[in-house]
């Protein structure tokens, strides 16, 4: 089993079951004892907000702030790209507790690594 894990979430209510996927993932992996990293890039950066992922509905899926919750608790990190983040006028002082912005030069450091295994959704 990988050391870590990063999960780079491509997609928000746009594509809701894809992003539902890429968050439940990373809330089972934690769970499960897994270093998780969460990126988010381009609409699902708007759940780095407060309040943004109880706007989230997907019938038959975890709520996306208790998914959410859950990664943080664990020692999970929640990334905001730092392009995607500048698109929507995000800064650092306005995301939730325990979520950072950072570039793709961070992104290639953390997938890098022996014993990680890097997906995309």
């Amino acid at each position: 089993m990988a050391k870590k894990l990063v999960i780079k979430v491509t997609a928000g209510a746009d594509a809701p079951e894809r992003c539902s996927q890429a968050f439940t993932v990373a809330a089972v992996a934690v769970a499960s004892g897994v270093h998780v990293s969460l990126w988010l890039t381009g609409e699902s950066a708007w759940f780095a907000l407060p309040g943004r992922a109880a706007e989230f509905e997907l019938p038959h899926a975890a709520p996306l702030p208790d998914l959410i919750d859950s990664i943080v608790a664990g020692g999970g990190t929640i990334t905001v790209c730092t392009q995607c983040a500048a698109r929507r006028d995000i800064e650092e002082k306005d995301l939730i507790e325990g979520a950072r912005i950072a570039g793709a030069q961070v992104f290639v450091s953390e997938i890098m690594p022996d014993g990680v295994q890097a997906l995309v959704y």
